[in-house]
């Protein structure tokens, strides 16, 4: 069978793998299809996603770092190596996760020099300035600001995120508002649950999450 007729029927069993969860047996046939078209951005993009449902976040990275050498135009791939640098972040000691802050602001704010209207590069830096200690250029307001280009794209992100870094400084009664004009707007399970959350854990006023709770399981 000729190769190329080889990689192609051999990319749509891998990809049916995939799609039904069967992501060891597709990984195998995967990098078998990336020995003979190591530039094919479909099975890398694949093998990333492989890589970022095991938690393998080095592997990951690899892949996605990849991807956007080989497509710089595509804010996505930005995005996921972002991601996949801020996961390996998490499981590093401190200086180590330290080392990759720079790569991993530069490749959300990559996304959205590629994509002006990327929400969750957005996200990611607004988590990323809150989180930094000031040293090493943490910033209640530069998280405010992406809070502000969300509020522009999406109200409901915006005041979410408004109530992400209020509820992250304990100004618990300022994030609850916030929260409860995400939810008016929004009337999602995400709106709801991080206003309930809020009641319940950081507010300790359960008579007020029970009553959002029958709330939203009666609208």
């Amino acid at each position: 069978m000729p190769l190329l007729i080889w990689s192609q029927s051999n990319f749509e069993k891998a990809e049916k793998l995939f799609h039904v969860k069967k992501y060891d047996e597709a990984q195998l046939l995967f990098e078998a299809i990336l020995k003979t078209r190591p530039s094919d951005i479909k099975t890398i993009e694949y093998l990333g996603e492989i890589a970022a449902y095991h938690k393998s976040w080095i592997k990951a990275g690899e892949y996605y770092k990849k991807l956007k050498e080989l497509k710089p135009t595509e804010a996505e791939y930005f995005y996921k190596y972002g991601g996949a640098l801020a996961m390996r972040a998490m499981e590093v000691n401190k200086l180590k996760a330290f080392g990759l802050v720079e790569d991993m602001k530069g490749a959300f704010e990559k996304a959205i020099v590629l994509n002006p209207k990327h929400i969750p590069a957005r996200w990611a830096l607004i988590e990323l300035y809150l989180q930094l200690p000031g040293i090493l250029g943490g910033s209640e307001s530069k998280a405010l600001s992406y809070s502000n280009e969300l509020a522009a794209l999406s109200l409901v992100d915006g005041y979410m995120s408004k109530g992400r870094i209020d509820e992250y400084f304990k100004r618990y009664a300022s994030a609850e508002k916030y929260y409860i004009k995400a939810n008016e707007i929004g009337k999602s399970k995400t709106t709801f649950q991080k206003l309930y959350n809020l009641y319940l854990n950081k507010l300790k006023d359960p008579k007020k999450a029970r009553e959002l709770k029958q709330k939203f399981e009666s609208s």
